[in-house]
């Protein structure tokens, strides 16, 4: 008995001990002020995730591509068989009109332009030989030595020896152009784009010798299709991008070819481009040619979303990103970006999510920038 008594006394002090301590901590818990509600989580905006709607002049476009080709360009072709002599220019080389550009080998020439003047000198001795016999013919018929048709011979071979004269006159001045086509002449001013032939090379009549292209007006020539044209118009402006030059160039559509090419049924449509000193034939030109400006209230296109069956854009209203179905119209550029038009549920100065706030759902709690949270109040206190 005493053994039990030895053990039950500690264990009953220890159960009122913790009796004790239960109730203060009770009792302390019933005097403390009562916790204040945890804040409701926000989705923290940065600036580059809003946007607002707003009416502007936005420009219907049209892309266009292609290759940029001189105006003016020519090739510098062998007149004559000839071989190579000289050439004195070679690749980017500049030429003016007229300049002699190389020479080819005159000796043949030479020789057949002294074979035709010795023709012509032997037809003007034969011609006159032949108007001699004419004149003492006509005496002796005056004098009845011989008949009227003996007259009429010498008639004919005066005037075929005059035919032969003529013919061997001109075959003279067909070898005097054969010798001076021996000389190459820039027929336009440029730059040399390309050297075909080297000297010592023999060449053909129309051998391709020379290229020359003229860098003062260059046009970009792009296909379009043919719903597409009916839209252009000569004088329109445009606006292009050109592979290797960082800033865009301005255009102009200069004509508009009235056929179509044979198979793909496109239509060919010139674009005057400004003169820039880093253009170069052949080159890449990408852009846009504005057929129409419209103003009407549009949006930037990363802040329309497609993940549903409609367009739609989400509208920061009450703190909260509200869901707002949309129906685009048009499409053009604003500051060199992409903008839409959009009509349906959504006002002038409306604060939309851009694509760079991410996925966000309907209805969640997001937190503008100050600056664009003073903004969008200020319109709300304008209207107490």
């Amino acid at each position: 008995m005493k053994r039990v008594l030895k053990w039950l006394l500690p264990l009953l002090a220890v159960t009122i001990l913790a009796v004790l301590v239960v109730r203060t901590i009770a009792a302390r818990r019933a005097d403390a002020p009562p916790a204040a509600p945890k804040a409701a989580l926000a989705l923290e905006l940065a600036p580059s995730d809003i946007v607002a709607a707003r009416t502007v002049a936005l420009a219907r476009t049209l892309e266009v591509s292609g290759g940029l080709k001189a105006v003016n360009s020519t090739i510098v072709k062998a007149k004559v068989p000839a071989e190579v002599k000289t050439l004195t220019v070679r690749e980017g080389d500049s030429v003016k009109a007229g300049q002699l550009l190389g020479q080819l080998d005159s000796t043949e020439v030479e020789w057949r332009l002294r074979q035709a003047e010795q023709n012509a000198s032997s037809a003007r001795a034969q011609l006159d030989i032949a108007r001699r016999a004419l004149e003492n013919n006509r005496a002796l018929v005056a004098q009845g030595f011989i008949s009227p048709t003996g007259l009429e011979t010498s008639v004919s071979n005066e005037a075929a020896a005059l035919a032969t004269h003529e013919a061997a006159l001109a075959a003279v001045e067909l070898a005097r152009k054969a010798r001076g086509d021996t000389a190459l002449i820039a027929p336009i001013s440029g730059m040399v784009a390309q050297r075909l032939v080297q000297p010592g090379e023999r060449v053909a009549v129309d051998t391709r010798l020379l290229e020359i292209v003229d860098l003062s007006r260059l046009e970009l020539e792009a296909s379009v299709a043919p719903e597409d044209v009916v839209t252009l118009a000569v004088g329109q402006t445009a606006l292009l991008r050109i592979d290797g030059i960082p800033q865009p160039l301005s255009a102009r559509v200069a004509r508009i070819n009235p056929s179509a090419q044979a198979g793909s049924r496109s239509i060919t449509v010139y674009l005057a481009i400004d003169p820039d000193p880093a253009l170069r034939q052949g080159l890449f030109a990408r852009g846009r040619i504005e057929t129409a400006r419209q103003t009407v209230l549009a949006v930037p296109l990363s802040a329309v979303r497609s993940d549903l069956s409609q367009p739609y854009v989400l509208q920061v209203e009450g703190g909260k990103a509200v869901l707002k179905t949309v129906r685009l119209g048009q499409r053009g550029e604003v500051d060199g970006q992409p903008w839409v038009a959009i009509s349906g549920g959504v006002a002038e100065g409306a604060i939309l999510l851009t694509g760079s706030a991410g996925a966000v759902r309907d209805g969640t709690a997001v937190r503008l920038p100050a600056p664009a949270a003073a903004a969008s109040a200020a319109p709300a206190l304008a209207t107490r």
